[in-house]
């Protein structure tokens, strides 16, 4: 089974760059693929810009799924969480993390300990109004969800899969993430108060929300993970086998 689509770009305030999207979906055997040419369904914003050096690129786009996925009995970690209706990656984590010496306050030395987290550094990282931006490659990729991002590549609920074959659904307040910003100060790396700009300002509190640890629950006896407009925004862990696309930077 094959199905091609493509959807016209829609523009945002300026300043942003007209963009066409085009998909392809195809079920080969056990596995569930995208293909696309990198480009949402959306216009994007201006890139280079100050917090992101690098240029916008159109590139092939591919990322295949478990097509019939089920519950490892582990839970694994993957850099890139998954893909869009739209074929575009999700990518919520960053490569970054507080170092004092670096003129831009962050750098790929993880000696810190302190990864930034994309969507509380947002404006660090020079996302646009879609909550996304590109890498060293101009690969576009989400961090966040919006109703002029994300939520344009949707059909109903559904927005995407995930790097383990289960869908990601957007559920609204509906859907409460259980994890939460700790109080109090940091004790290391930046100090100041948790505020959300670092991953490591987070932690899992069970029953806190209605999603597990990986933001995932049951929607009628099925297994979905969820897109939350809080942290972590998108699974960053993940219940099933992970796709071997995945496991690169995607």
């Amino acid at each position: 089974m094959k199905v091609i689509f493509t959807i016209a770009a829609l523009a945002l305030a300026s300043p942003a760059t007209a963009h066409s999207n085009k998909v392809s979906m195809e079920k080969r055997g056990d596995q569930l693929c995208f293909t696309s040419n990198g480009s949402p369904n959306h216009s994007i914003g201006s890139f280079p810009n100050r917090g992101n050096p690098h240029s916008f690129r159109a590139q092939t786009v591919r990322l295949c799924v478990d097509a019939t996925p089920k519950d490892s009995g582990r839970i694994t970690t993957a850099p890139t969480s998954g893909v869009t209706l739209t074929g575009i990656p999700i990518r919520p984590g960053t490569a970054d993390y507080y170092d004092r010496s670096s003129p831009r306050g962050h750098s790929r030395d993880r000696s810190s300990g302190w990864n930034l987290e994309g969507m509380g550094a947002a404006d660090m990282l020079g996302m646009d109004k879609a909550f996304a931006h590109v890498d060293e490659r101009g690969l576009y990729h989400y961090h966040g969800v919006t109703k002029n991002g994300v939520l344009k590549a949707s059909s109903g609920t559904l927005i995407g899969y995930a790097a383990d074959g289960f869908e990601i659904h957007y559920g609204g307040k509906g859907a409460r993430s259980s994890w939460r910003l700790k109080s109090g100060t940091r004790p290391s790396g930046p100090g100041g108060r948790y505020d959300g700009t670092y991953v490591e300002d987070w932690e899992f509190v069970p029953g806190s929300g209605n999603l597990d640890q990986c933001n995932g629950g049951k929607v009628n006896g099925r297994y979905v993970y969820f897109a939350t407009q809080t942290f972590p925004f998108f699974p960053r862990c993940f219940r099933g086998t992970v796709s071997a696309d995945f496991k690169g930077r995607g």
